[in-house]
């Protein structure tokens, strides 16, 4: 956010913070994981605000799998909303044996309603994980899909660090109001994942 300068006068010189601007984004929950086999966001996605993100924080899993997630139209009674997406990684591996740049098939979906890769398989070694961010857009519109952009970087079970980027769209003009995260497989150990609002202007 930028420096806020009132009658050009710093913030250290103001009597009276009248009407400051406020911050475009606001933390809505906040979740941490402790053996948990998924975290649901279940309120707060509505039409409060057109974009949602969410923050990964060292996500670590009970065993290697890829970190996953799928939306609900009925407040996360089910999870498994048509999707199709796309994606692609950068790699390069911990012994600087080999680097690449290339579409990830395999984690992309077409018109399916299974959980979607957000990466590869997480090491679960204590020391390893997996961080990043993601953004959905106007999740309550009745007219349009819903799309979906995430990006995470973690430490693969071969040792590589990766930068997956992920992207799609709800194929659906319901509205989502909840959001599951998951591995694979195994459960999350511990991590904190955050939901934001955003405001449009």
């Amino acid at each position: 956010m930028a420096l806020v300068k009132h009658n050009n006068n710093s913030i250290s010189n103001l009597t009276s913070p009248g009407q400051l601007a406020q911050g475009k984004m606001t933390l809505i929950s906040s979740q941490t994981a402790s053996g948990s086999a998924s975290i649901s966001f279940t309120s707060g996605i509505d039409s409060t605000y057109p974009i949602y993100r969410f923050e990964f924080i060292n996500i670590h899993p009970s065993t290697g799998s890829a970190f996953t997630f799928q939306g609900s139209t009925n407040t996360g009674s089910s999870y498994g909303v048509t999707i199709t997406s796309t994606s692609f990684r950068a790699y390069h591996y911990e012994n600087d044996s080999g680097t690449a740049l290339e579409y990830r098939t395999g984690n992309d979906l077409a018109q399916s309603t299974s959980f979607q890769k957000l990466s590869d398989n997480v090491q679960a070694d204590n020391d390893t994980d997996l961080s990043g961010y993601g953004f959905i857009y106007n999740p309550s519109s009745s007219t349009f899909v819903k799309h979906f952009m995430f990006n995470v970087s973690l430490v693969n079970t071969t040792d590589i660090m990766l930068n997956p980027y992920t992207a799609g769209y709800f194929n659906t003009t319901s509205s989502i109001d909840a959001i599951q995260f998951k591995m694979a497989s195994g459960n999350i150990d511990s991590g904190t994942i955050k939901l934001y609002g955003i405001k449009g202007d």
